[in-house]
């Protein structure tokens, strides 16, 4: 199978975004509905959570109301507040070692559903790289120009609660934070409706993983690998998701503390099994490589790197061929 990428640069908003959203729309709508979910909150009460809890997003957030004009659901869609869940896999870890600091991950998704693009963008001034995804300003994850990472991996239960996606989240702590500090603040003050886990690191090498939940209350970790568990006590009776997980942590772990660890090395760990997935269902989209003290990310395949940089993001396009996956 083969998926097209684009790298591009839009720096707010404007007629090519609401193309896409346009050519996406069902599919937004298709997503934001989910299956079996009663009626979504009133434009109002959308308005009202975005207001309250990210309030600086509000300006932003009303221009691509505008530009999608008379869409009657656009305005609930847009907000992200109260969304579906997808459990999909991933994995990510913290390197502090020679040509660190950096942040190494897997993003793992059926291919079909994941958005094209990696864009920069300029919202208030400061530049954010990042892997874009739906419908509007989602990270899935990305840096911004004062080398602040942000990256998301599912938490792995499917309670579901009102609060808002994950994406958006990441995407406000990158405009509006400078460094971890910051980041977990905000990230422990804004409702969540859905377990998840965000690492953050900045350009001093100081990192911490945010455990997520909406039935109860946000824990801070700083062990340097996370992947779709947030119970580390666990080891005995699990399902197979949790023990996959726990897999791909340790290959990580391993990586990492190994006599003659690399960064290098580390990176080509996430391009083999059991942390890359071939798996039909949710195989590894793309490997991220952030560096932000150089304020550099390379997006890497299999056979292929696409290297971005803080103040001098190329706009291209990239084709991977992810041949037969598993079934």
């Amino acid at each position: 199978m083969q998926k097209r990428f684009v790298a591009i640069r839009e720096d707010t908003p404007g007629n090519a975004w609401r193309e896409r959203f346009v050519a996406g729309r069902a599919e937004a709508e298709a997503w934001y509905r989910g299956t079996g979910r009663g009626a979504p909150p009133t434009a109002a009460e959308c308005r009202a959570q975005l207001q309250r809890h990210m309030p600086e997003l509000l300006v932003p957030y009303e221009r691509v109301c505008g530009l999608v004009g008379e869409d009657d659901l656009a305005p609930q869609i847009l907000s992200q507040f109260r969304p579906p869940p997808l459990p999909h896999g991933c994995t990510q870890a913290v390197w502090l070692g020679a040509d660190g600091p950096a942040l190494v991950r897997n993003y793992d998704y059926p291919l079909d559903v994941v958005s094209d693009h990696f864009e920069s963008t300029c919202w208030f001034g400061r530049e954010v790289i990042s892997k874009g995804q739906r419908p509007w300003g989602g990270c899935l994850d990305g840096m911004n120009a004062d080398g602040l990472v942000a990256s998301v991996t599912f938490g792995g239960s499917p309670t579901q609660g009102l609060g808002f996606s994950i994406i958006l989240v990441v995407r406000y702590i990158l405009e509006t934070c400078s460094q971890v500090s910051e980041a977990v603040a905000a990230l422990c003050r804004i409702p969540i409706a859905l377990s998840q886990n965000v690492t953050v690191l900045d350009q001093t090498g100081a990192y911490a993983t945010v455990f997520l939940s909406p039935e109860r209350a946000p824990s801070v970790s700083r062990t340097p690998v996370c992947a779709n568990r947030q119970d580390s006590s666990v080891s005995i009776g699990v399902s197979k998701n949790v023990a996959s997980s726990m897999v791909r942590e340790q290959a990580a772990l391993r990586a990492l503390e190994g006599s003659g660890a690399t960064l290098a090395k580390l990176t080509e760990t996430f391009l083999s099994a059991p942390i890359y997935s071939r798996d039909a269902s949710s195989p590894t989209v793309y490997s991220a490589v952030y560096r932000p003290a150089a304020l550099t990310v390379d997006y890497v395949w299999p056979g292929n790197v696409m290297t971005q940089r803080i103040g001098s993001f190329r706009p291209g396009q990239y084709v991977h061929d992810y041949g037969v996956l598993a079934t």
